[in-house]
């Protein structure tokens, strides 16, 4: 159940344990950085088996971490450390922790979410550690509690680990982050937003003053998720029959493009919504006269391939705009 999403930490036999569907580069900053709060201070080598998440090249001794994770471990006070290949010893006792929480955790126990299933995780490391061992005659935590002390106190303030992503608003006004949607205002559709991922949040950024908050979902994909704020009233939502925005922006800034734009739609080779978002990039970042006369030469010709229309545009702004007069000056 447990591999091989899962991770542990271990301090004098103190359990500290979480599982994920995934375990990627951000899921091996979290897991140590609530673990190290879980125990309440750092030591100075956190042992890791030979994964490329953690490892940029070696092993055991050799092994040279990843540059973004050495920065992140620096800023505990800690460095990784890889177990030699063929290293029994080292690797059985790594592995052990796995194999008594799979025996003991998961029996019996009914789980809603994947929050849920580490938060009773989190309970059940707790009773573990708080349980008297046999074979160490003592208590965990009490042992613990000596040990304690000589831990490295943790940075007074500890950066959430965070994953940044750049999106455009697709044009329902959602964002999708691993083939989940979030929903945006309908007034974001077609910007560039920064999509920032954290262990339990997703917060979408337009600017510093429009911001939206998700509640990170893990499973199952694809979904939907979508903010009451962000459903339109009865009666009033976004219509089929609606033009896209990309398209009234096109029409009010040149009225003069409409039947163009609407062959435009039924004719063209690419997305009807590309087309257009091209389109309307070529009206806004080139000479007005120049980009009228290439569209109506495009659409006596009935060509309705953007690239082409832009070479034809270029080649119109070269013959009037970068004329070089006959004395050589310009």
């Amino acid at each position: 159940m447990l591999r091989p999403w899962s991770a542990v930490l271990c301090y004098s036999r103190m359990l500290f344990f979480q599982i994920n569907p995934t375990f990627q580069r951000f899921d091996c900053k979290v897991f140590p950085a609530d673990a190290l709060r879980y125990m309440g201070g750092a030591v100075e080598r956190v042992t890791t088996d030979n994964t490329h998440v953690a490892v940029l090249r070696g092993t055991g001794r050799e092994m040279i971490p990843v540059p973004e994770m050495a920065a992140f471990a620096e800023r505990f006070g800690f460095r990784f450390v890889a177990h030699e290949r063929g290293d029994v010893n080292r690797s059985a006792r790594v592995e052990r922790p796995f194999r008594f929480i799979e025996n003991n955790f998961p029996a019996g126990r009914t789980l809603t979410s994947w929050s849920d299933l580490n938060q009773q995780a989190r309970h059940w490391c707790d009773k573990a550690s708080s349980t008297y061992k046999k074979h160490i005659r003592a208590v965990p935590r009490e042992l613990f509690a000596i040990e304690r002390q000589h831990l490295k106190l943790l940075p007074a303030r500890i950066p959430e680990p965070c994953r940044v992503h750049q999106r455009t608003v697709d044009v329902e006004g959602y964002v999708s982050v691993h083939s989940i949607r979030y929903s945006v205002p309908a007034a974001w559709i077609g910007r560039r937003v920064e999509v920032r991922e954290t262990r339990d949040k997703i917060e979408i950024e337009l600017d510093a003053r429009h911001i939206v908050t998700h509640v990170r979902t893990l499973t199952p994909h694809p979904k939907r998720i979508t903010l009451a704020e962000h459903k339109p009233p009865r009666g009033e939502g976004v219509k089929r029959s609606d033009p896209h925005p990309d398209e009234q922006a096109i029409v009010v800034a040149a009225p003069e493009l409409a039947p163009y734009v609407a062959a435009l739609k039924q004719r063209s080779r690419k997305v009807a919504i590309f087309a257009l978002r091209q389109l309307l990039r070529l009206l806004r970042e080139y000479p007005r006269e120049p980009f009228l006369a290439a569209v109506r030469e495009a659409a006596q010709y009935g060509l309705y391939d953007i690239d082409r229309l832009e070479r034809m545009i270029l080649r119109r702004i070269a013959r009037g705009y970068f004329l070089i007069g006959e004395d050589g000056n310009d």
